[in-house]
């Protein structure tokens, strides 16, 4: 299946109230039956991935994410680990064994 195509997860809903209080996001209702069937047929490793996203109407809909790392042998690509850059320490003043004058 491609990056590029939509599944739509059967029996998931995601709704915004628009009376709602700013702290809560959404409802997202699950027809149990529609939703068991849907996660037993897209699990990998025992977990689901779902995308809650708004359509071009303006309305939410739930959908299967169907992202996968490239792997190399079971192991991320490098490109795919951030990486930091260190920079070198810088070298510590000598102790001339001169008190400070303060």
């Amino acid at each position: 299946m491609s990056q590029d195509e939509k599944v739509f997860a059967d029996g998931f809903s995601f709704k915004r109230g628009e009376n709602a209080p700013a702290f809560v996001v959404g409802r997202l209702s699950m027809k149990s039956d529609e939703a068991v069937a849907f996660i037993r047929q897209h699990e990998k490793n025992g977990w689901v991935n779902l995308n809650i996203k708004t359509a071009r109407s303006g309305n939410h809909y739930v959908e299967l994410d169907t992202y996968e790392p490239k792997k190399d042998g079971g192991k991320p690509q490098e490109e795919s680990i951030p990486k930091v850059k260190q920079t070198p320490k810088k070298a510590e003043p000598e102790d001339d064994g001169e008190e400070l004058p303060f």
